[in-house]
């Protein structure tokens, strides 16, 4: 707030910083205020005499301070620190004189570098807004002093006053924005801190705090011979009816969070700690942030704001049309208000997720909004440049006479009174006015009250049918919900009448409603942005499950708004330190692993969305969602860890860790994927964990392991993560869950099967600590490469391939299950791998080492690779459109043209045809690969 002031051209004196002058309303007044200054001369009388001839109030001030003036306008910003300094050291007797003084004096000074153009404006609601915040410290400070030394708050002593004992005040509204009035009152909210106190105690400090706080309030708004300094006002406390003037922290924090609404919501992004024990200010406000910030985007506050406004202007009968006389700057049409709650509901719509828009100036707001594609960068201009020139406008006229008025003028000869003050004529003035509320309000009204609907088309009767039974579902159970689906409804049934059949995409739409569990926040949030109409209508005609999913997770659907949705993919690793960075402002571990699962639902929902429109191929999919999920448990792991160690203590040795199998490990998941994974650990000798409740380090491990299936597999508010599968660990269910690093070697060199050499050609070392992790790995490489007899890895392979023929034959459409499909090709890959001593993971590659080693002939590696590609394209499908097998029968008109469309193919039968072809030849590629000798190396 004070950055404005401090960072002006300090020391430049004024006279060569005007860059503009008012002009005399009263000439006579002019040259009365210049006689009493005779050491002016040149533009700085001109700045003098306009604003003595325009303001009465001014014109007063320079007679009071005819010996002070001279020296501050050589250095405007030195004389304002000059006086802050001045009252932090007032004697208790003269806080009251002195700080009417400073009051005097700054408001002086702030109007002629204002009137002149030698500040800006933020530099003189900057200078405002420093005085207000020094004035309230000294205030308190004084007064709870006094209380101090009478003994009346318990426990607190000489050195506690300057932290006022645990009392502060937050500054609401511009004053807690660094933007108040010329002649402003300030808003406050008094509390402290009731851990200070203990018992009996804490209710003993309330009242004396009380006492302080209205003795503090009467010396800053008392009108004294001298004037006053702010006028105060304590109603935006909760529930000010029934609360006193300063009541503590803890109360209320508990009134926030339980009944708190939007407008003090949006009161609170402007809040800050401006005096007393601003430590406590700040603490207290940082608890504030679930209240004020929402997780999710929060579109329903459109409506609410729009309703405070509406609210606003019947109280202060400020409807109707645009009249300049007695037009209020403030609340009226175009005014300024407008633009404040412009920005500010675009924050509590998306502050939540981006800290960067948590912003208290006005100005500042729009230009991040703008740089977060939240506003039109034009949009974001116009509105700043006409909220600069709606306040000077406002300041002038509360210089005239230190009003707190924000309505201009009835009478002609004051409007020639205010544009003298402005260095304007009246015509140009009332015009220039005129065109900035008129584009104000055009600019913003359309996002508070956007124009009325379109009638609903008629729809068939089959089709009426199922909208009359929406009313019935849980999702519009409320009247609030009603009252926006029924503005959202036309456009919905609209755009079905242009779907190819209109008729199929309403059932399905209407197997989403069903399934919502609410609506108010999603009907507002596709009112505000029509867009996403659309993608709903796109998904639950083509995907059935991910339209279920978004049913229950509708959350999602903020990554599409306020997120970079279709940019490009970040990476495991930057996946990695996003979630990371997350669970660093999540806190607690709960709250971590409601923090995973919300940002794996919206990067999950991004893969399928972005599957479903064809910008991602499967193979990339696949691979996208591996990401996530290693993602995951990559962040997850030091966190349980933690969690756990508070116990039992830190991992005894070098820790452990996670070795992905199955279709982790190879790097490729469908959206329904559960994950295999194997947990490894080295205590390194040693026997027992060092903490409150040790372990013996086999436990330690064993618990440990469990305490991270658990963070990845329990169902908490926010849902489940994903399913575990740890069968492939040694001795499968019935060895240990974790395994030492250890007995792991010694089982894979002297006790594994076949079969699980295959299965180990595809782990890959997700998570944990990282020397383990590269020990494994090299460990799993070396046995890989190491001498095996590859008869016998062919004959088991295909004793296994005949297992599994038999116990799982598959179907027609099924791309999975059965000869020449998916795991029949993937366990030939892993034996290809095997026995070329491979250490690739990625199917296409152990194939590749197949080619590589002479054992395929390039045709065959070619045939395989695009017949998996075929099946994996089918299978991802299939978990996308429906979350089980692939039915094209069941899955709708939408499904199974995206089915052709992500295979090029014309038709069904083409599609099954070139199913059937392609698995008979691999199939019969397969068989000849696994009687045929591997070339010696």
């Amino acid at each position: 707030m004070t950055e404005a002031v401090t960072n002006a051209a300090t020391g430049a004196a004024f006279e060569t910083r005007i860059t503009r002058s008012p002009r005399a309303y009263e000439p006579e007044r002019a040259r009365d205020a210049l006689e009493a200054l005779p050491g002016f001369s040149g533009a700085v009388t001109e700045v003098i005499g306009g604003a003595a001839g325009s303001a009465p109030y001014l014109h007063e001030l320079l007679l009071k301070e005819p010996d002070w003036l001279p020296e501050a306008l050589d250095n405007p910003e030195a004389a304002l620190a000059a006086e802050i300094t001045r009252i932090e050291a007032l004697a208790p007797d003269r806080i009251d004189a002195g700080l009417r003084q400073a009051k005097r004096r700054i408001a002086l000074l702030s109007a002629l570098c204002d009137l002149a153009g030698v500040w800006a404006l933020e530099e003189v609601t900057g200078a405002l807004s420093l005085l207000a915040d020094r004035a309230t410290h000294v205030a308190i400070r004084g007064h709870v002093a006094r209380e101090i030394r009478k003994g009346k708050i318990p426990g607190q002593s000489e050195d506690d006053i300057e932290s006022c004992g645990g009392m502060f005040a937050l500054a609401m509204g511009k004053h807690g924005a660094g933007e108040l009035n010329y002649s402003s009152d300030i808003d406050l909210i008094c509390l402290f801190d009731e851990s200070r106190f203990e018992g009996i105690d804490q209710m003993e400090a309330r009242a004396g705090f009380i006492r302080a706080t209205r003795k503090a309030m009467a010396s800053l708004s008392d009108l004294t011979a001298d004037g006053y300094v702010f006028r105060t006002d304590l109603r935006l406390r909760p529930d000010p009816s029934v609360t006193p003037v300063c009541f503590s922290m803890d109360a209320a924090e508990r009134y926030y969070e339980s009944v708190g609404r939007t407008w003090e919501r949006a009161a609170y992004i402007k809040a800050r700690a401006c005096a007393g024990d601003t430590e406590a200010g700040a603490r207290f406000l940082t608890s504030l942030t679930p209240f004020v910030w929402r997780k999710h985007l929060d579109f329903n506050a459109i409506r609410e704001t729009h309703d405070m406004r509406l609210k606003i202007r019947a109280h202060k009968g400020l409807g109707g049309a645009l009249k300049l006389e007695g037009h209020n700057m403030k609340l009226g049409l175009g005014g300024i208000r407008e633009i404040e709650f412009f920005a500010q509901t675009r924050q509590l719509i998306a502050g939540g997720r981006d800290a960067d828009l948590r912003l208290r100036g006005t100005v500042p707001a729009l230009a991040m909004l703008a740089d977060k594609g939240w506003v039109e960068q034009e949009t974001a201009e116009i509105l700043s440049r006409d909220y600069v020139a709606h306040r000077e406008v406002e300041h002038r006229l509360q210089m005239l006479r230190d009003q707190q008025t924000h309505s201009l003028p009835t009478a002609p000869e004051e409007f020639d009174r205010l544009a003298a003050l402005m260095g304007k004529s009246t015509e140009e003035m009332r015009a220039e006015i005129a065109a900035r509320c008129t584009r104000v309000n055009e600019l913003t009204e359309d996002f508070f009250a956007p124009g009325e609907a379109p009638p609903s088309p008629d729809l068939p009767p089959e089709q009426l049918e199922v909208t009359a039974r929406w009313s019935t579902y849980p999702c519009l159970r409320t009247a609030r919900a009603q009252e926006i689906f029924q503005r959202l409804k036309p456009e919905l049934l609209s755009r079905i009448q242009k779907l190819d059949k209109p008729g199929e995409a309403l059932g399905h739409l209407d197997g989403f409603l069903k399934g919502l569990p609410a609506g108010v926040q999603l009907f507002a949030l596709f009112e505000a942005n029509p867009q996403l109409i659309d993608l709903i209508l796109d998904i639950v005609s083509t995907a059935p499950h991910l339209a279920q999913y978004l049913s229950r997770n509708a959350k999602v659907l903020d990554a599409v708004i306020g997120g970079a949705f279709f940019s490009d993919w970040p990476g495991r690793e930057g996946l990695t330190r996003e979630l990371c960075g997350l669970f660093q402002e999540a806190g607690d571990y709960e709250a971590q692993l409601d923090t995973c699962r919300r940002w794996a639902k919206e990067w999950h929902f991004r893969v399928g969305v972005h599957q479903l429109r064809d910008l991602i191929t499967a193979d990339e999919a696949g691979a996208q969602y591996c990401d996530i999920a290693a993602a995951c448990m990559a962040a997850l792991y030091p966190q349980v860890v933690t969690e756990f160690s508070r116990k039992h203590g830190p991992p005894p040795g070098r820790g452990a860790m996670v070795l992905g199998m199955g279709s982790l490990g190879a790097g490729r998941l469908t959206a329904a994927s559960d994950l295999d994974m194997i947990v490894i650990y080295d205590a390194a000798g040693v026997d027992m964990s060092e903490g409150r409740k040790p372990l013996q380090s086999r436990t330690y491990y064993a618990r440990f392991t469990q305490a991270l299936i658990t963070a990845i597999t329990t169902q908490t508010a926010e849902g489940r993560l994903y399913e575990v599968d740890m069968r492939l660990r040694p001795s499968g269910k019935q060895g240990p869950v974790a395994t030492s690093f250890e007995s792991f070697m010694s089982y894979q060199m002297q006790e594994a099967w076949v079969w699980e050499h295959l299965a180990m050609t595809r782990g890959r070392a997700i998570a944990g600590e990282r020397d383990l992790m590269q020990a494994v790995g090299d460990f799993r490489s070396d046995l890989i490469a190491g001498p095996k007899e590859e008869a016998q890895v062919r004959k088991e392979t295909a004793e296994m391939r005949a297992r599994l023929a038999e116990a799982k034959p598959g179907s027609d459409w099924d791309p999975k299950n059965g000869p020449g499909r998916m795991m029949d090709i993937e366990l030939v890959a892993e034996a290809a791998a095997l026995t070329a001593g491979s250490s690739e993971q990625d199917i296409y590659a152990q194939l590749g080492a197949g080619r590589a080693s002479g054992w395929f002939t390039e045709a065959e590696y070619a045939r395989l690779v695009e017949t998996y590609r075929l099946m994996w394209r089918l299978q991802s499908a299939a978990r996308l459109l429906s979350g089980q097998k692939l039915d094209p029968g069941a899955i709708g008109s939408g499904g199974q043209a995206f089915l052709l469309r992500s295979n090029a193919s014309v038709s069904l039968s083409a599609l099954s045809e070139e199913l059937r072809t392609s698995a008979e030849a691999a199939a019969e590629i397969l068989t000849h690969l696994l009687e045929r000798p591997v070339p010696a190396a």
